[in-house]
C-alpha cells in the first residue's frame, strides 16, 4: 500500500507542473488564464500565444504522463507485493500513475487547483502503457479535427476510442498482453475528461464552441496585438 501512495502522490506533483502558464510567462509574460477560453491547456496556449509557445505546452503535457507512467510508476519504497485479482500489478501502478497525473494536470497545486482538461497529460500515459492503442486513438483524433475542425471534438472522441480500442484489442482478437486494468482505468479517465469538456459538450450543442480556422502555424493573440 505504501508503494501506490508514493506512486501517487508523486504522480500527482508531476501532474501539476502547469506547463503552459510557466510557458506564457517565460515566453510572453501573459498568463494564458486571463486570455482566450481561460483555459489553461496546450489549446488555448496555441490560441494566445501561437504556436511555438503551443508545441512547448504540449511537449511538457504529454511528458508529465510519460514521466508518470513510465518512470514513477516503477517506484518501489518496500519489497511489499500487492496482488490484485485478475490484474498486472505493474500495469496496475502505471494506471494509477496515470491517473493521478491526470488529476493533477486538471487541479494543479502549483497554480491554485485551476489546471487545464488532461487531454494531452493522459495521451502521454497511455502511450507509456500501450503505444499501439493509442496511435489508433491519435488518429482518430486527427481525423475527427481535420474533418470538423473542432479541437474538443476530437478530444471527445479520442477519449472514448482508446477504451474502445483497448477492449476490441483485447477481447476480440485476444491480445493478452492487454491486462485489463488498462481497460478499467482508461474508462476512468475518460469519464474525467468528458466531466473536464462539459462546457465544450455545450457549446458542441449548441453551435457556439470555436473551430479552427486555419492549419497553418499559428501566430496567436499575441502574435496579432489582441491581448
Amino acid at each position: 500500500m505504501l508503494n501506490a501512495i508514493v506512486i501517487v502522490v508523486l504522480s500527482y506533483l508531476a501532474g501539476s507542473i502547469p506547463g503552459s502558464l510557466w510557458v506564457g510567462r517565460a515566453l510572453n509574460g501573459v498568463d494564458v488564464r486571463q486570455h482566450g477560453s481561460g483555459n489553461m491547456g496546450a489549446t488555448n496556449t496555441f490560441r494566445v500565444l501561437g504556436w511555438k509557445a503551443g508545441v512547448l505546452a504540449t511537449l511538457i503535457d504529454v511528458g508529465k504522463g510519460l514521466l508518470a507512467a513510465g518512470i514513477i510508476a516503477t517506484i518501489r519504497v518496500t519489497p511489499e507485493v500487492i496482488e490484485f485479482p485478475f490484474w498486472n500489478s505493474d500495469v496496475f501502478y502505471q494506471m494509477v500513475a496515470g491517473v493521478a497525473a491526470v488529476g493533477g494536470h486538471m487541479y494543479p497545486i502549483w497554480a491554485g487547483f485551476r489546471g487545464g482538461k488532461g487531454m494531452n497529460t493522459a495521451a502521454g500515459v497511455l502511450f507509456a502503457i500501450t503505444p499501439y492503442s493509442m496511435w489508433i486513438t491519435v488518429t482518430v483524433f486527427l481525423l475527427v479535427v481535420l474533418t470538423t475542425r473542432y479541437v474538443s471534438l476530437g478530444s471527445l472522441v479520442g477519449a472514448v476510442t482508446f477504451p474502445s480500442t483497448v477492449a476490441i484489442r483485447k477481447y476480440v482478437f485476444g491480445i493478452d498482453r492487454l491486462d485489463a486494468s488498462i481497460l478499467v482505468m482508461s474508462l476512468l479517465i475518460a469519464a474525467g475528461l468528458i466531466y473536464a469538456h462539459r462546457t465544450n459538450i455545450s457549446r458542441l450543442l449548441s453551435g457556439t464552441e470555436n473551430r479552427i480556422r486555419t492549419f497553418r502555424p499559428a501566430k496567436g493573440m499575441a502574435g496579432r496585438g489582441e491581448l
